[in-house]
């Protein structure tokens, strides 16, 4: 009967390590810059861990080109954003041992 609660205590202690890991992780990926690039570099996107958008740099050679110019921003943000969720899915899995957590990449804002 005591080896039972003995493993419970564990487990708590497991997840409360956890807890602790993924709020670290959480602080790590806002401080992380991912950037990418379109049209060639003339448009870049930087996005913070979390996926947040930081910054987007125009080359003012495509500044008349209004619609190439949208098409390029959506392109550089979709990539930027997509390597900053690479990396908090690889992050993720090895700190839980690649154990699938259903919502919580979502829940630290990845």
């Amino acid at each position: 009967m005591l080896g039972g609660l003995g493993n419970f205590a564990g487990m708590l202690k497991s997840a409360k390590d956890l807890q602790g890991n993924l709020a670290r992780l959480q602080e790590e990926m806002g401080a992380r810059r991912f950037e990418a690039a379109s049209g060639g570099g003339l448009i870049q996107a930087t996005v913070d861990g979390r996926g947040t958008l930081l910054k987007i740099t125009i080359d003012p050679k495509i500044a008349s080109d209004v619609e190439l110019l949208e098409d390029l921003i959506v392109a550089a943000v979709a990539a930027a954003t997509a390597k900053s969720q690479e990396s908090m899915k690889t992050d993720l899995a090895s700190l839980t041992g690649g154990l699938n957590i259903p919502g919580l990449s979502q829940m630290l804002g990845g």
